[in-house]
């Protein structure tokens, strides 16, 4: 595995930590309820940038398979889609698979295994080119390093990290569960759980889809759009 690589998917888990090891905590009741609900005041970000409404008032997402890992057939990863557009449905912009060849057009977001457009990450959007982009080296080091793991779950995970950010959710949150997170800044920042001794040794944390909170916030910047 080149170094390059490595050292990629190291900065990776140092700012954003997707699983390589861990898996979801289960029978948590504190997470659970941290998933769930959205109490007032619960929503804070790291100001890591500037939220904006989404730019179309519904999306299309054109899914291409080339160049995908081979453990993941394309009906997995269509299943995978589906889920987390479906999980963001009350954020209220509404956002469809295209199922055949799409028209080109300015709510149209193409969805591509692409090394160079995911940038050394997991997966990566970029809204100027209306572009979300999966690494496929990223997962084939993620097995490598942990052939037990369920790629889906991370999966899962990044596409509904991306798609948040073209729903407008620009910052990334700072409550240790919301699918639009990161633990920490690597400048000593952490995110924040109501979890007793925080989130240490408790495994992948973070939620796969939107929680009540992602969802609260995209809702009240979407406002004007639905």
């Amino acid at each position: 595995m080149p170094a390059s690589l490595l050292a990629a998917l190291a900065g990776l888990l140092c700012c954003l930590s997707w699983p390589v090891i861990a898996q979801t905590p289960a029978g948590n009741s504190i997470r659970a309820a941290e998933i769930a609900q959205c109490p007032h005041g619960d929503i804070v970000t790291w100001q890591d940038g500037i939220d904006r409404p989404s730019s179309q008032p519904r999306w299309r997402i054109a899914y291409t398979h080339t160049g995908a890992p081979a453990w993941l057939p394309e009906r997995t990863v269509r299943g995978l889609i589906a889920t987390a557009l479906e999980a963001w449905s009350p954020c209220g912009i509404p956002m469809a698979q295209e199922e055949g060849p799409p028209a080109e057009s300015a709510d149209l977001i193409h969805l591509d295994w692409d090394e160079a457009g995911s940038r050394g990450n997991f997966g990566l959007a970029d809204l100027g080119r209306r572009r979300l982009s999966l690494s496929p080296a990223a997962f084939a080091l993620l097995r490598e390093r942990n052939p037990a793991h369920d790629a889906r779950q991370t999966l899962q995970m990044v596409l509904a990290h991306e798609l948040g950010h073209f729903l407008g959710l620009m910052a990334h949150s700072r409550r240790c569960v919301d699918v639009l997170s990161y633990y920490h800044d690597g400048k000593g920042g952490q995110c924040l759980t109501r979890e007793p001794g925080g989130i240490a040794g408790k495994g992948e944390f973070r939620a796969s889809l939107p929680t009540a909170c992602d969802i609260a916030r995209c809702r009240a910047l979407n406002a004007g759009n639905r």
